[in-house]
C-alpha cells in the first residue's frame, strides 16, 4: 500500500481522472485532445474531475500525441512596456483555449533568438511568436517549415510560409509629422534606432521624411539614429538638444525612449512642450501619467497580441495561406506637444 508521502509525490492519472467523472478512457483523452464532436456536457464533467483531482497532463506525453499545447513567444527584451501590452492580448486570446504561453528573451541578438526557438522546438512547443524579431527572413522560413510561425513587428506581406501581425508604421510616423506641423513645430528630429534591418524601423523613418516633403519642410529633415542602450540615447539627446539648430520637437520610435528624451530634456532645463515638444510610438500606459503627458502614437498592443495568437491557432489547426494583418495607427495628443500658434 502507498504511503501519504507516496501519494502526495504521484500523479494523477488519466484512468483515475475517468474513474472519477465516470466516463471512459478515451472519453478523457478526447476532451484532452479538444476533439471534435465532444459535447459540452461531457467537457464539464471531464474538467471537473480534473480540478478536483488536480489533474496535470504530462507535456512530453501529449507532444508524444501530437500537441503540447505550448506556444512559444520571444521577446527582445523585458523593458519595454509595449511588449507587455502585447502580452495581455495574447492571454486573452488564449485564456478560453487549452493552449498557455511561455517567454523566451532574445536581447535583440540572432544567434539567441534561433537559440531559444531551437530549445522551444525541442521542447515540442505547437508554435512560435516572434515579437520584435531580429528579421532575418531566411530564418523566419527555417522555423516555419517546422513550426507555424506569426511574426509582430516585422513587414514581410509576401510571405508565405509563416503569418505577420502589424500597425503601419509608415502611416503612423507620418501622422505624427501632421500633428506637430499643425501645432506649429517645424524643426522636426526624429531620433531613431540604430538598425540595418528593421523593416519596422524603416518604415517609420520614411513616413517621418514623407510627411516633411509633403508639409513642405525637406530642409529640416534630421534622422539621429542610436543604439537602444540608455547611455547612447542620452548621448544623441544631448547632442540634439545643445546643437546650434536645436529642434522645436522631436519624434521618438517609441515611448520607451521618448520617456528618456523627456527626462533629459528637463534636465537641461528645457520647458516641455514650450522649449521642445516630444512624441512617442506605442501609447503604453505611462503616456497617461501627468509627470509624462506623452503624445504617442497608439497601434494597438493588445489587438496585435490577440491577433497573433488567433493567426497562430489556425495554423496550428491546418491553415496553409499566409495572413498579413496590420492595425490602422491612431495619434494621442497630450501636453508633451501643445503649443499655440505664433499670432
Amino acid at each position: 500500500m502507498a504511503t501519504d508521502g507516496e501519494k502526495k509525490n504521484s500523479r494523477v492519472t488519466i484512468r483515475e481522472v475517468a474513474e472519477d467523472a465516470g466516463v471512459s478512457v478515451a472519453a478523457v483523452s478526447k476532451v484532452l485532445r479538444d476533439a471534435y464532436g465532444v459535447s459540452e456536457s461531457l467537457q464539464a464533467k471531464v474538467r471537473a474531475s480534473m480540478d478536483r483531482l488536480g489533474y496535470r497532463p504530462l507535456a512530453a506525453a501529449r507532444g508524444m500525441r501530437g500537441q503540447t499545447y505550448t506556444l512559444g513567444l520571444v521577446l527582445p527584451d523585458l523593458r519595454n512596456p509595449f511588449f507587455a501590452d502585447i502580452m495581455v492580448g495574447v492571454n486573452n486570446a488564449l485564456e478560453r483555449t487549452q493552449y498557455r504561453a511561455l517567454i523566451g528573451i532574445s536581447e535583440s541578438s540572432v544567434q539567441t533568438e534561433m537559440a531559444i526557438v531551437e530549445s522551444m522546438m525541442d521542447r515540442q512547443m505547437d508554435g512560435i511568436i516572434l515579437i520584435g524579431s531580429t528579421e532575418d527572413r531566411g530564418n523566419h522560413e527555417k522555423i516555419a517549415a517546422l513550426k507555424p510561425l506569426v511574426t509582430i513587428g516585422h513587414h514581410d506581406p509576401t510571405a508565405q510560409s509563416f503569418d505577420t501581425v502589424n500597425n503601419n508604421d509608415q502611416q503612423g510616423a507620418m501622422l505624427v509629422v501632421k500633428h506637430l506641423v499643425a501645432s506649429d513645430y517645424q524643426n522636426i528630429a526624429m531620433l531613431s534606432l540604430l538598425s540595418g534591418t528593421s523593416t519596422i524601423i524603416a518604415e517609420r523613418e520614411l513616413g517621418y521624411r514623407r510627411g516633411m516633403m509633403e508639409a513642405g519642410l525637406g530642409k529640416h529633415i534630421n534622422v539621429v539614429q542610436t543604439s537602444q542602450t540608455l547611455r547612447d540615447v542620452q548621448v544623441a539627446t544631448r547632442r540634439l538638444l545643445e546643437g546650434p539648430q536645436r529642434p522645436d520637437a522631436i519624434f521618438c520610435w517609441t515611448d520607451f525612449i521618448a520617456l528618456e528624451v523627456i527626462s533629459i530634456a528637463t534636465d537641461m532645463g528645457l520647458v516641455i512642450p514650450g522649449d521642445v515638444g516630444i512624441v512617442g510610438y506605442d501609447n503604453t500606459m505611462y503616456c497617461d501619467f501627468a509627470q509624462n503627458s506623452l503624445s504617442s502614437i497608439d497601434q494597438s498592443g493588445e489587438l496585435l497580441g490577440l491577433q497573433a495568437a488567433r493567426l497562430l491557432t489556425e495554423r496550428i489547426k491546418g491553415r496553409a495561406q499566409a495572413e498579413h494583418f496590420v492595425v490602422t495607427p491612431r495619434l494621442v495628443a497630450r501636453r508633451s506637444t501643445e503649443r499655440r500658434k505664433q499670432s
